[in-house]
């Protein structure tokens, strides 16, 4: 796809955004306590952490005083920032633990300059994940690319090219560097050693990039969707948008159109966790029982269990490792933003973060926390 075709291909993201936000009623939004991360008290509550639901834009401040535009991903480091892939306003944004907001990298105008910090450009970036050496890296969706961002702001591209970078755009070749390709990619997630996990949504496959910038497809066939269990190429996925590793280096996949929860081993064999393929819906039960609206985002916790921004539902589920699934945040069916005591309502929650006992949830115009999560 050429440069020409950007815009075209941007509004063609925000047609995948909205079918898979169909069931939310569209719009949204915190507590009007401290927008900090407080680390008190027993129960569970939800709270605005930072952005304002009522209303979008890309001011950097404290907690409400911030504001965002259609903020996709979220991660969190081991000093408790927070990072957003603030799509709409191409830039990746950091959350110190009381809130402050500030831009990490990218200059609001998209376009694929490798640079810092301001000097960088972005282009509808929607995944973001930190390694455990400092370093972040972006889905840059509209670019076709991943990003890496070192904790200096230095910006570069791991992998792909953006269209008009030597015959850069959407593809599905395996490779090294510039010489692989992406179709759509979305989220982000690392393991242990480095490597870099893609959800290449456009492709139905998952994608990974050693620290050297070798790309594989770990799981799936580019082109192919379905909803097969399977090892390798053999696997299916339909649309697959978040991805999230575990302290084993297993994958979990929030294999959208799918409505399920897939897993993924280090050796590439893939099994659904949590729902059933083409079965639609809100249930909070074990396994195939279980099922999902649209699922965008997904997380784990230190102990193994996997949190996912059930996003046509306005829901956040929890999946323990045995696979039972119950519905921590939010009520199914009904669209807005209500802190307070869970479950509290959403609004087209997105991607999810785990930070001890906090989930960080990116909303509509703002990023949402759990506190002592549940």
């Amino acid at each position: 796809m050429g440069p020409t075709n950007t815009s075209g291909y941007r509004l063609f993201l925000l047609s995948i955004l909205s079918i898979a936000l169909s069931a939310c009623g569209g719009g949204g939004g915190s507590d009007s306590g401290s927008n900090s991360a407080p680390d008190g008290g027993a129960s569970s509550s939800l709270a605005l952490f930072a952005g304002d639901m009522r209303g979008n834009g890309s001011t950097d401040g404290v907690g409400a005083a911030a504001r965002f535009n259609s903020p996709q991903g979220v991660a969190t480091d081991s000093a408790g920032n927070v990072y957003v892939a603030d799509s709409f306003n191409n830039i990746i944004r950091k959350i110190t633990p009381t809130g402050v907001v500030a831009m990490l990298a990218g200059s609001g105008q998209p376009g694929s300059t490798d640079a810092i910090g301001a000097a960088a450009r972005f282009n509808f970036p929607i995944g973001v994940a930190t390694d455990g050496a400092g370093n972040f890296y972006v889905g840059d969706t509209a670019n076709f690319t991943i990003r890496k961002i070192t904790a200096a702001g230095v910006v570069t591209t791991l992998a792909g090219a953006a269209p008009g970078d030597n015959g850069g755009g959407g593809g599905t070749a395996d490779g090294t560097g510039a010489a692989a390709s992406f179709r759509s990619p979305r989220g982000v997630a690392t393991d242990s050693a480095g490597n870099v996990y893609v959800a290449d949504l456009g492709a139905s496959t998952i994608r990974k990039i050693t620290p050297a910038g070798v790309v594989t497809t770990l799981a799936g066939t580019a082109g192919v969707n379905g909803s097969a269990d399977a090892t390798g190429a053999a696997a299916s996925f339909n649309s697959p948008t978040g991805v999230a590793t575990d302290s084993a280096d297993n994958v979990y996949v929030a294999d959208t159109f799918n409505h399920t929860i897939r897993k993924i081993t280090p050796a590439g064999v893939v099994t659904t966790l949590a729902g059933t393929a083409d079965v639609p819906g809100s249930t909070d039960a074990t396994g195939a029982a279980a099922s999902f609206r649209s699922p965008l985002g997904v997380a784990t916790d230190s102990v193994g269990n996997v949190f996912v921004a059930d996003t046509g539902n306005n829901t956040i589920r929890k999946i323990t490792p045995a696979g039972a699934v119950s519905t921590i945040v939010g009520v199914a069916g009904q669209a807005d933003f209500a802190p307070g005591a869970l479950p509290g309502l959403l609004e087209s929650p997105r991607g999810v973060a785990v930070s001890g006992t906090l989930l960080y949830i990116a909303l509509l115009n703002g990023v949402a926390v759990v506190q002592n999560l549940p």
